[in-house]
């Protein structure tokens, strides 16, 4: 039995890593090999490449590295034509896998698209794409099964792999005792993993947790720092603003972070599903680029009316949200503010975000697993 994968970002690798080895305890004898991380590689796949060749982001980004991209693509549908695996599966990475998928299909090899592109918010019409290319699609949202069902897709929801990782009981307490925090309230702020999200939006938060700690007399602002390379950055946004006595960076570690908190404020993006299954009330921030906002939303690619995910996955929206020219501080920190002062509504948010996990929380490698197997029997 041979399987071939590509995952692309750490995530994929992630998410690769895990269904690896849940396909080894069904088939022992069987090999992986492919586009592969560090934790792939652990469990077991043979690395062709390394997954962070295909960490390209942006709209303009990509083109630079396109014809580096398309001679690798090339090179692995020879190789996986000249000697088929059972089954190949693409590992999110869409503009990658999706064209693999289609030519190896077309050469008789079974196909597995994991994790759906954003076919609900980002250029429909991809489902065609994911139609021509894919003979199962492993879905991570649980709304998105029904989308390729009706379009005759054959499609399973997985569960979210974050969704089974994150503890079921969340400790505050002892997480900001491990911290030093001892502030009646922590606010976690997250400002982005790329030095152009803290470039755009660092500034407004700190100048919102400023004006926080105006209306608070004891209030702890705690920021995990993504990377060494924007550490330094940071600091000099907060301490301009006069805010060093009421920051603590750390070196990574956002799960403790946000579990330490009473409110997350944070760049929009994967954090903001990671927070509310945390069960952490949270305000999501973000501004794009004035060129790629006017793309994007000049030519109507975008389908969304909300843009954080937790929005899309509860009946009510629960995550304000602030985006592009409404990212002003002193309107972030209003809403932070009213939250402060109403437990309540922290408490039912909490209480619905709890429900959330459960929702997602569904075993995700061995139901991924089994639906790969599937197409073996």
């Amino acid at each position: 039995m041979k399987f071939a994968l590509v995952a692309g970002e750490s995530s994929g690798d992630l998410l690769g890593a895990g269904l690896v080895r849940k396909l080894k305890e069904r088939y022992p004898d069987a090999s992986f090999e492919g586009v592969a991380g560090p934790e792939m590689a652990r469990a077991g796949c043979a690395q062709l490449e390394p997954a962070e060749s295909l960490a390209v982001f942006g709209l303009i980004e990509p083109l630079s590295h396109l014809p580096r991209l398309l001679r690798l693509r090339k090179r692995l549908v020879q190789r996986w034509t000249a000697s088929p695996p059972d089954v190949f599966i693409g590992i999110d990475a869409p503009d990658f896998n999706l064209g693999l998928e289609k030519k190896l299909r077309r050469a008789g090899v079974k196909t597995v698209h994991y994790v759906s592109p954003s076919i609900w918010a980002w250029r429909p019409g991809r489902i065609k794409t994911v139609k021509a290319a894919a003979d199962k699609v492993l879905c991570i949202l649980p709304f998105e099964e029904k989308l390729y069902e009706d379009v005759g897709v054959d499609a399973t929801f997985v569960g979210h792999p974050r969704a089974d990782s994150v503890p079921a009981v969340v400790d505050m307490e002892s997480a900001r005792q491990t911290l030093g925090l001892d502030a009646r309230e922590v606010i976690a702020v997250l400002p982005g993993s790329r030095a152009s999200e803290i470039a755009m939006l660092g500034d407004i938060l700190v100048a919102a947790a400023g004006l926080i700690a105006e209306s608070r007399e004891s209030v702890q602002f705690v920021t995990p720092v993504a990377t060494p390379a924007l550490r330094p950055v940071i600091e000099a946004q907060v301490a301009a603003a006069g805010l060093a006595n009421h920051f603590l960076l750390l070196d990574g570690d956002s799960e403790r972070a946000m579990t330490a908190s009473d409110i997350v404020l944070l760049a929009s993006g994967t954090a903001a599903l990671e927070s509310a299954l945390l069960s952490k009330p949270t305000v999501a921030v973000y501004r794009l680029g004035k060129l790629t906002h006017t793309i994007v939303f000049g030519l109507g690619l975008l389908k969304l009316t909300h843009f954080t995910l937790p929005n899309l996955l509860t009946e009510t929206p629960l995550v304000p949200e602030f985006m592009q020219d409404d990212a002003r501080s002193e309107d972030i920190a209003r809403s932070i503010i009213e939250l402060l002062d109403d437990p309540e509504r922290r408490r039912i948010i909490s209480n619905r975000f709890a429900k959330l996990r459960t929702e997602l929380a569904q075993n995700t490698d061995q139901r991924a697993a089994d639906a790969v197997a599937s197409l073996l029997t």
